[in-house]
């Protein structure tokens, strides 16, 4: 028998709050890769200047609006609310037929982990108690203390590298292929179509930028030189100084910006709660 504590708590992650919270943290999600979108395009058009096209970019974008501080107080609830639905459910399944496999589960857990530490990285900087540093920092400071601190932590920077590009090439994949992103979501009609084509696109072009950063992970560890690592930013920059680069990262810009609305439209539609 579940004990009270656990029913409680399981009670409470299914709950209507949790589930506005889930909303308000998708349309967060939104309106950040709006925002990486945007200054990716600016890259692309050589006015990017020292704005990181990541999530401390889109964040520090924010900051700098009329009525900043309220729009980062939104962003950290938001990304609280993604944390803890995401843990809720790792914890007790997910809404849908498969919402209780270890793989969705597994899943869940990652993407909580990871929007827990977004969540805590723009509180401390909302509070003035912390900087907010690039992806590309990030993944330089993390990938030199994985190789200098970890016993064998070369070889672990190369398989997380490589699990970035198989993720990230699966998500892409079925995207295009399965489309089973939509079996989450209640729209209907004529809207499905549009939020269908919106999902394609999307997670095709945020999985291209993942793949490309694991890329550059794995050549990290390749060549033992934590500075090759590379996170949004540096991955997205790398691109535009390729041969046609600019009109690729323009193509790749507006990609993530249409990842930005159809995780809007996930907001309005998508199942946040079994039952």
């Amino acid at each position: 028998m579940v004990s009270t504590p656990q029913r409680q708590a399981k009670e409470a992650s299914q709950s209507k709050t949790t589930g506005l919270l889930a909303r308000l943290g998708l349309a967060v999600r939104g309106l950040l890769y709006l925002l990486i979108g945007l200054l990716a395009l600016r890259i692309a058009f050589g006015s990017g200047g020292g704005e990181e096209a990541d999530n401390s970019g889109a964040v520090q974008t924010l900051a700098r609006q009329p009525g900043g501080e309220i729009l980062l107080w939104l962003v950290v609830v938001g990304l609280a609310g993604l944390t803890v639905w995401r843990l809720a459910e790792a914890a007790f399944g997910a809404a849908g037929l498969d919402g209780h496999k270890a793989s969705e589960r597994l899943g869940s857990l990652a993407r909580g982990v990871f929007y827990a530490f977004l969540f805590v990285t723009t509180l401390l900087f909302t509070l003035g108690a912390g900087d907010q540093k690039s992806s590309d920092s990030q993944s330089k400071d993390l990938t030199g203390q994985a190789m200098h601190d970890i016993p064998g932590g070369r070889w672990l920077v190369l398989l997380v590298g490589i699990g970035l590009i198989a993720v990230a090439g699966l998500m892409a994949w079925r995207a295009l292929s399965d489309k089973d992103f939509m079996d989450k979501l209640t729209v209907t009609g004529r809207a499905r179509e549009i939020v269908e084509k919106l999902g394609m696109v999307g997670y095709t072009a945020r999985s291209t930028v993942y793949v490309g950063a694991g890329v550059f992970l794995a050549y990290a560890a390749l060549t033992f030189d934590p500075d090759k690592a590379k996170g949004i930013d540096g991955t997205l920059r790398e691109l535009a100084d390729a041969p046609a680069g600019p009109w690729l990262l323009t193509v790749l810009a507006l990609g993530l910006a249409v990842f930005g609305v159809y995780s809007c439209c996930e907001a309005r539609w998508r199942r946040v709660t079994p039952g």
